[in-house]
């Protein structure tokens, strides 16, 4: 059952900044012809949308898995988890990282979740997770069945 899902979803000043895209290409092909020019402006803006958005990743909980991007583990593999805004997210980000740690982070978002990994196996010791709601997405992977 789904208890939280987040898309990533990239800011709104990366749309703009593809949106260059646009008056590049009328650049380039106007002067060979302006109706060529603006259905390239068109199809190549879009395909930077899509890119964008097809490429954003999924945080997503169930009551039995954690999945933040192509990655996936298993509930009973995480400890008790933190959610971090402000500088202290920031922190996490840089100078309390740990070079072993495994990262969902983007740049546009201030809060992070540290999850840290209990398996004995695995030689990762934390994930570090971008989101827009730290809290909330660490009080769903903390409120896990405390089955082992």
């Amino acid at each position: 059952m789904l208890v939280y899902r987040e898309r990533l979803w990239p800011s709104l000043w990366l749309f703009l900044s593809t949106a260059l895209v646009i008056p590049a290409s009328l650049l380039v092909f106007a002067p060979i012809s302006l109706a060529v020019g603006v259905a390239t402006a068109i199809i190549l803006y879009g395909g930077c949308t899509a890119l964008l958005v097809t490429t954003s990743p999924l945080v997503e909980v169930t009551t039995k898995t954690l999945r933040a991007g192509r990655a996936t583990i298993s509930l009973s593999l995480v400890g008790e988890t933190v959610g971090y805004a402000g500088p202290e997210a920031f922190a996490q980000r840089g100078t309390a990282l740990n070079a072993r740690s495994w990262l969902l982070l983007r740049g546009s978002l201030d809060g992070v979740v540290v999850v840290p990994i209990v398996d004995p196996n695995d030689p990762t010791p934390y994930w570090v997770i971008s989101t827009r709601q730290p809290q909330q997405l660490a009080a769903a992977i903390n409120d896990k069945p405390q089955s082992r």
